[in-house]
């Protein structure tokens, strides 16, 4: 994770406008894209990512009189009114977006004038992806060569529809569904026995367990904790390990062979300013702000729900992948002052209510103002995490450098991972009646986030981590934190024959932020995977609107990938820290045509929750990746279209299961048109046919 808990700044921001000329509607132009929907009463709100884009104003012909943009190029000023030109050709301004968002564009056409704000309603305008060539598909029958794939007499079936055919002169015809968006997934009627699974043909479905399926009501609340009555941007919404349990067999369908879980550690207990303008309060629900390593969060459940839950997954081939923070601690909050006796680091106690979680902004403040009430001059701090532990702006510690691993990541308290003085346990830690930590003789700091981290995997069975903030460690910790999981799960599946799936090893994937397709120290240092951010930006889009477009990609992955056994990334289009591929365009048919070009992709994939139904944004109160966190829209899925785009999800989902060759295989275009491409690893052997945009 990326901690986000202050907007962007807003550096220029340009606009448009929108009346109309003699009645003529006027539409917002978006690097020479025209926005769908026109202007509406001098007004339209409409969608940006973090960008720089080429904006005007004109009717639909860009006609001089109704073409509004600058004399020459040049940037707009955010906030303010800016004349136009009402015949400005080939002339654009440059809009500068540093917080992607929803942006207001009022246009006064009477004076000529723009102005471009934040919007501060949430509104859905849905925007048109640029255009991509491709082929066209007339939805008739379609015939792909497959010479040299397989001799004459082979019966083939599409996975996706169910038709079947015979392989005839080097050619088989076949008519794809229309549901399919173009796509043939040939496979042989009589299939050889599937090989076992391999972390390189991963499928990891991530979600944020609080945001996906509320299973116990009853531990919505824990150590106090709010709902703020308003948009519950980053309040607890209650999705627990009993509800995940009750959706096993949905994860199961959709064709993953893992789950990614945010970090499950017993999270501060209370909250801290959300954006800016500390417009919500903003709680640890991510779970990416740990205060005890050993504890399950409550509101995430207990050992128990745990237990069911990894047991309950493996019965269905599922491996549990953990997020694990080995970086950084979380924030202190009035709510763990008050819980861990803490109260001479706190101000002004007369003025908070008898449950600290319970205070609410009032007299001027916002939700920053909490910060009154904590003394962080105190000489106490050393009853906290201390300074054996932790950097932080507080007395007697030491302050966080400047770099990648000695820096502080938002503000948070940086772990000295680095150190090889052997400390003891934090002092909150040592009086805390409930946790499992415990003294380690002689152990550095990193010796004990190892040993906290991997005894979830020697007592649960846990398959796998993933790390956070990967390059924010020192390599060599990763790589002992490896070793040592390594180690647990081999204790765990002794213990365990009965529930093990298999015996393969510990498998270790990490978020190095904006790293690609290449293979570095990483691989090193106990890393079998590391996400790969370059996919979404490059390739998701383009590769949606048309897939043909995708052999580039395609080729140089399965050679870069699958011609290393030991190099593999897990690529995604959608995240909690970047954005969601549906919430730039809210296009059930884009988003069924990604699924197409992205679940046939080499190497590893991640889906989002949400990506195989069209979960959309949420509302971010000024914090941009809060909008990409809303709750699972299981009540959008029981019919019409989010009800279609599940089930072609699925069954892209199910025949990537089936065929490891589609992920961990060789790849060879067959045809340019229709696309036909191949995919053989061992006896394992697929054609995908793409006949073209309907």
């Amino acid at each position: 994770m990326r901690p986000s808990l202050t907007p962007l700044c807003l550096a220029l921001l340009s606009a448009l406008p929108a009346a109309t000329h003699a009645g003529t509607p006027l539409f917002l132009t978006v690097d020479g894209t025209q926005v769908a929907t026109p202007f509406t009463d001098g007004k339209l709100v409409h969608s940006l990512s973090k960008g720089s884009y080429r904006i005007q104003i004109a009717d639909a012909g860009h006609s001089c009189g109704s073409t509004y943009g600058p004399n020459q190029s040049g940037p707009l000023p955010f906030g303010t009114a800016q004349t136009m030109s009402d015949c400005a050709k080939d002339q654009s301004f440059t809009l500068r977006v540093m917080l992607p968002g929803e942006y207001e564009f009022t246009f006064d056409q009477a004076h000529a004038t723009l102005k471009v704000l934040r919007a501060t309603k949430k509104t859905v305008v849905k925007r048109a992806p640029p255009e991509v060539p491709c082929s066209k598909w007339d939805g008739g029958p379609v015939t792909a060569s497959l010479e040299g794939v397989w001799p004459d007499g082979t019966r083939l079936r599409d996975a996706y529809s169910g038709q079947e055919a015979v392989v005839q002169g080097g050619k088989i015809t076949l008519t794809p569904a229309a549901s399919s968006e173009g796509i043939l997934l040939l496979e042989p009627v009589t299939q050889a026995k599937p090989a076992p699974f391999s972390w390189d043909q991963a499928s990891v479905y991530f979600l944020l367990t609080d945001r996906f399926h509320n299973g116990d009501p009853s531990n919505d609340h824990s150590f106090g904790r709010q709902k703020d009555g308003k948009d519950e941007v980053a309040t607890w919404h209650g999705g627990d390990f009993k509800g995940l349990t009750e959706k096993l067999d949905y994860i199961k369908n959709l064709g993953m062979n893992a789950i990614w879980i945010t970090p499950m550690v017993e999270q501060v207990h209370g909250f801290i300013g959300g954006g800016e303008q500390g417009s919500f309060p903003f709680y640890a629900y991510h779970g990416y702000w740990a205060l005890d390593f050993t504890k399950i969060d409550p509101n995430y459940g207990d050992e128990e729900s745990l237990r069911t839950l990894v047991d309950e997954a493996h019965k269905r081939g599922l491996r549990i992948i953990l997020d694990v923070v080995m970086n950084h601690a979380g924030y202190a909050t009035l709510g763990d002052l008050q819980d861990l006796d803490l109260a001479s680091l706190t101000a002004q106690r007369g003025k908070l209510p008898a449950r600290w979680n319970s205070w609410t902004p009032s007299g001027g403040l916002n939700w920053h103002g909490y910060n009154q009430f904590i003394n962080y001059q105190s000489n106490d701090w050393s009853r906290w995490w201390g300074a054996d532990w932790v950097r932080a702006d507080l007395p007697g510690y030491p302050k966080p450098g400047n770099d990648d691993v000695q820096g502080s990541v938002a503000g948070l308290p940086d772990f000295l991972t680095e150190s090889t003085k052997a400390v003891d346990l934090p002092e909150f830690l040592k009086h805390k009646a409930d946790t499992r930590a415990r003294t380690i003789p002689n152990a550095s700091v990193s010796d004990y986030l190892i040993a906290w981290h991997t005894d979830w995997v020697r007592r649960f069975g846990i398959d796998g981590f993933r790390g956070d903030t990967v390059k924010h460690l020192e390599p060599a910790v990763w790589a002992r934190l490896k070793q040592a999981g390594s180690e647990a799960l081999r204790e765990w599946k002794a213990a365990n024959p009965d529930k093990k799936i298999d015996d393969l090893p510990f498998y270790m994937v990490g978020e190095v932020w904006d790293h690609g397709v290449s293979k570095d120290l990483w691989y090193d240092n106990g890393f079998d995977s590391v996400i790969n951010f370059d996919y979404q930006r490059e390739g998701a889009l383009t590769h949606a609107q048309c897939m043909s477009q995708a052999e580039e990609t395609y080729a140089s992955y399965a050679r870069r990938i699958n011609g290393d056994a030991s190099f593999n990334v897990l690529s995604y289009i959608s995240s909690h820290d970047t954005k969601l591929f549906f919430g730039d365009y809210q296009d059930v048919g884009l988003q069924k045509r990604v699924a197409n070009s992205f679940l046939l992709l080499p190497g590893g994939v991640q889906v989002y929750y949400g990506d195989e139904s069209g979960r959309g944004l949420a509302k971010d109160g000024g914090v941009f990746d809060q909008a990409l966190r809303a709750d699972m829209n299981w009540s959008e899925l029981g019919q019409g279209e989010k009800a279609g785009l599940l089930r072609h999800w699925q069954k892209l989902g199910q025949f990537r299961a089936a065929h490891p060759a589609i992920a961990a295989g060789s790849h060879r275009k067959l045809s340019g048109a229709p696309y036909t491409f191949v995919r053989e690893q061992g006896e394992d052997k697929v054609v995908v046919v793409f006949a073209g945009r309907s």
